[in-house]
């Protein structure tokens, strides 16, 4: 009986644990705004230090379990597999498991950017921005095609960047976007004006 309320009672490795699984599922998190890398330059000191205690309750935790199985801590084994699941869940999330197949695929590269356009079999489309210090993030719209010319009815981007209407030109590969002063599109590659099919 006397047992039973020692390893019931939370210890300061249980805080560790807690505090280190909360503040990297915090981090994980971060990656639907502006992307992990980014705020780990922008906090540094913050997520190196909730990465190391994450580490270092991880490692008890996983001797612990090898000395001794049913005397390991419930509340580290809850939090640290609450964090595993975090991540199977996030790498599902940006798998192509649950999404809709993709059936055109074009990219554009700027100095800073790198931006792709995934179209989906279902009318869905993802701009996968990615840029300077690890920045990335993904914007969502959809799209229809008609004839040559893929229309958004909810453009993939927060500005005028990307209009929204593009035209398709096979025989170059590419997705023009810029028009003359006529509105006709302009079919000459140059800078920024097109996107690359892959």
């Amino acid at each position: 009986m006397v047992t039973e309320k020692k390893h019931n009672k939370i210890t300061g490795y249980d805080i560790v644990a807690i505090i280190s699984a909360v503040g990297l599922i915090g981090w994980i998190i971060t990656d639907f705004y502006g992307g992990m890398i980014i705020w780990m330059f922008s906090y540094g000191v913050i997520v190196s230090s909730i990465v190391l205690l994450y580490v270092f309750s991880f490692l008890d935790t996983l001797i612990s379990l090898i000395r001794r199985w049913k005397g390991t801590s419930k509340v580290k084994l809850a939090a640290h597999g609450t964090v595993l699941l975090v991540i199977l869940g996030f790498n599902l999330y940006h798998s192509e498991l649950f999404k809709s197949k993709s059936i055109m695929t074009a990219t554009l590269k700027d100095d800073l950017f790198y931006y792709r356009l995934i179209f989906r079999e279902n009318g869905n489309v993802e701009n996968q921005i990615n840029g300077f210090f690890g920045f990335s993030e993904t914007y969502h719209g959809t799209y229809k095609i008609e004839k040559d010319l893929i229309i958004f009815s909810e453009k993939p981007y927060d500005n005028d960047f990307i209009p929204d209407t593009l035209l398709i030109d096979k025989n170059q590969n590419a997705l023009f976007m810029g028009k003359d002063s006529n509105g006709n599109f302009k079919i000459e590659k140059n800078w920024l004006n097109h996107f690359e099919i892959e």
